[in-house]
């Protein structure tokens, strides 16, 4: 996963393409934007970082619905995958009501149909040039579209069993965070791959999100207790909540991958064995300061560097 720093406003796009092509140069075979509230648009960081790589999927994690009508979302989304060459996927979701209704001042009642009808209108802008003629609940489209015919895999942020159905059904996957291997061998993975295959759609991907840092044995604990600082915000967040319930972790430091590389790479495979197609790595630096910090990140990247594309 890659976002961009706050705050270092003229450095930021440069800043994302370094980090892009050194991702590539590393063997990493895929980049996970967010989008986040107040902060650069993920689908222009894509197209940045596509200037500066050549064959690494770009995928955002995730863009929420409410913010892009589904055929504004389809013509960003099929702009940026023309200057992509094909190496986007586009990553969906509901957000959450202290997003949607208390930043945005928009409706969040019924995210799940809310976001199966504008799936309905964006697989159809997504499929290829021509015609979007989709009549439902919440839209009522007659657009045209003529933009690229490369194909835009869609991933869901799916959480509860109704999103997971809808994933199953309408998308090629789901991006996961706050899911445990539990919540995700458990809950996850049999529901969405249910859908997928009552709907004739091949197995799904699932795309389990987890923070990562390489760190001492003695700093294990105050490694988790900073991923609560600065990763935590599930208190806020019903979806999440409902989510952690499913598994084993309480709080997103439960879910952190820290220590040695022998115990990083136990977790992840951990990850892997419980059904997670990818694992979306969250660096999570540590130390006190900025060039302990920057140590931290470097000594992180180099080992899932040297893990990739085996695990």
């Amino acid at each position: 996963m890659i976002g961009p720093e706050r705050g270092r406003y003229r450095e930021k796009a440069a800043t994302l393409a370094a980090e892009a092509a050194a991702a590539e140069r590393g063997g990493f075979q895929s980049l996970w934007v967010p989008q986040i509230p107040d902060d650069f648009d993920a689908l222009t960081a894509i197209t940045v970082m596509a200037a500066a790589t050549s064959s690494i999927e770009l995928a955002t994690a995730v863009v929420p619905i409410q913010t892009r009508h589904p055929i504004a979302m389809a013509q960003q989304a099929l702009s940026t995958q023309a200057v992509c060459e094909g190496r986007l996927t586009l990553g969906l979701g509901p957000s959450h009501h202290w997003i949607v209704s208390d930043m945005l001042g928009l409706p969040y009642d019924q995210p799940a149909r809310r976001v199966r009808n504008y799936l309905e209108v964006l697989n159809v802008a997504l499929a290829g040039p021509g015609p979007v003629d989709v009549e439902n609940d919440d839209y009522r489209v007659h657009n045209p579209l003529a933009i690229t015919d490369l194909v835009t895999p869609v991933l869901l942020a799916a959480l509860a069993p109704v999103m997971l159905r809808i994933a199953g059904e309408q998308a090629s996957g789901t991006i996961l965070w706050m899911a445990d291997e539990r919540a995700i061998g458990e809950h996850v993975v049999p529901r969405i791959t249910k859908a997928a295959a009552a709907a004739g759609r091949p197995a799904p991907r699932v795309v389990a999100g987890v923070p990562v840092v390489v760190c001492r044995d003695d700093e294990v604990d105050d490694a988790r207790v900073w991923a609560n600082r600065a990763l935590g915000h599930a208190e806020y967040s019903p979806n999440y909540e409902r989510l952690l319930e499913r598994g084993d972790a309480s709080d997103v430091g439960d879910l952190l991958a820290a220590g040695d590389a022998e115990a990083i790479v136990a977790r992840l495979r951990r990850f892997r064995d419980a059904g997670a197609t990818d694992l979306a790595v969250r660096v999570l630096p540590i130390g006190p300061t900025r060039d302990e910090r920057l140590e931290s990140r470097r000594r992180t990247l180099d080992l899932l560097a040297s893990l990739c594309p085996a695990l």
